[in-house]
């Protein structure tokens, strides 16, 4: 299987357009140990020729074509033709769906998502509907919790990927208007687990509120973990900003937490890696404690543009 990280910010990027912490500022007046980085963003492929999207971040367009797998391919008679075949939604906040409005240039597509994101984005959000101008155009299929299916481009040809997905509570972004009590509460958030035909497994997990033991024994059958990032500590907005949420009230058990919670875990290679990395976290700077402490603790802090193949 082949992996490819094109983003791993969380919404925002890094650094963040209004933001002036001292991780930004240190960016910008390229004082900072540390790399920049686009919104979450994951590609991967069986054979380095059918191509799926995990998430599709507002930084997609630019991503596509920083990453040479994801260009469209030249063939005789056909002036547009995309290696992408899909995508799959582990959430609905703006950071990872706002990349399919990119993705509305007639390219037959197949998004999967829990049924109550379908539910919002194609009844909820017209915008949407730029996706199925024409026929076929955009596939939406529902995806169900616990249960692996093949990953098939619009036309039903297989991928050599499949996809088990494991709904997590959480909440729904401020953006969605309609009857909480109509959308299922743990269809907010998902886990996703992918599996290639030679049975390698990488789990792509960039927001969780909370670990059960079930998920814990999921994640210690794959061979890649890449793990929910976006705040070191649980009061990092309000120490950094003077105000704001937790990270748990925002769906983010924080990477010291997860440091301890994850200690014994069990992988196959062992690669595990931090996602989803908000601009205020402090493992951003390479010489930083926490950094350290990731990296001692045998986890990495993802990057940008990163190639991974099991």
């Amino acid at each position: 299987m082949q992996v490819r990280i094109l983003g791993s910010a969380a919404g925002g990027r890094f650094p963040q357009w209004n933001c002036g912490c001292g991780n930004c500022a240190g960016i910008r007046n390229k004082k900072f140990p540390g790399k920049a980085r686009t919104q979450a963003q994951l590609a991967l492929s069986a054979e380095g020729s059918t191509w799926f999207l995990a998430g599709a971040s507002p930084d997609l367009a630019s991503q596509i074509e920083s990453c040479a797998n994801l260009h469209p391919r030249t063939l005789r008679n056909i002036p547009r033709d995309s290696p992408i075949a899909g995508v799959v939604l582990a959430g609905c906040d703006l950071d990872h769906i706002l990349g399919l409005l990119l993705l509305r240039e007639l390219q037959p597509l197949r998004v999967y998502a829990a049924p109550s994101i379908l539910q919002i984005l194609r009844e909820e959000n017209s915008m949407f509907a730029m996706l199925n101008r024409v026929e076929p155009q955009v596939v939406w299929t529902a995806m169900n919790s616990g249960l692996s299916f093949p990953l098939l481009a619009a036309d039903g040809t297989r991928s050599g990927l499949s996809c088990e997905v494991h709904f997590l509570s959480g909440r729904y972004p401020h953006y969605v208007k309609s009857d909480r009590g109509k959308l299922a509460a743990d269809q907010a958030t998902a886990a996703l687990f992918f599996e290639s035909g030679s049975r390698k497994r990488v789990a792509y997990i960039p927001a969780i509120g909370d670990l059960t033991d079930t998920l814990i024994k999921k994640m210690e059958r794959v061979d890649m973990l890449l793990f929910d990032g976006t705040f070191w500590s649980d009061d990092e907005l309000q120490r950094v900003q003077g105000s704001g949420e937790t990270a748990h009230q925002m769906g983010h058990i924080p990477v010291e937490e997860s440091l301890r919670l994850l200690k014994n875990i069990n992988i196959k290679v062992g690669r595990k890696m931090f996602v989803h990395i908000n601009n205020t976290n402090p493992i951003l700077n390479e010489t930083s404690a926490e950094h350290r402490a990731v990296r001692q603790a045998g986890w990495e802090v993802a990057e940008d543009n990163w190639q991974l193949e099991l």
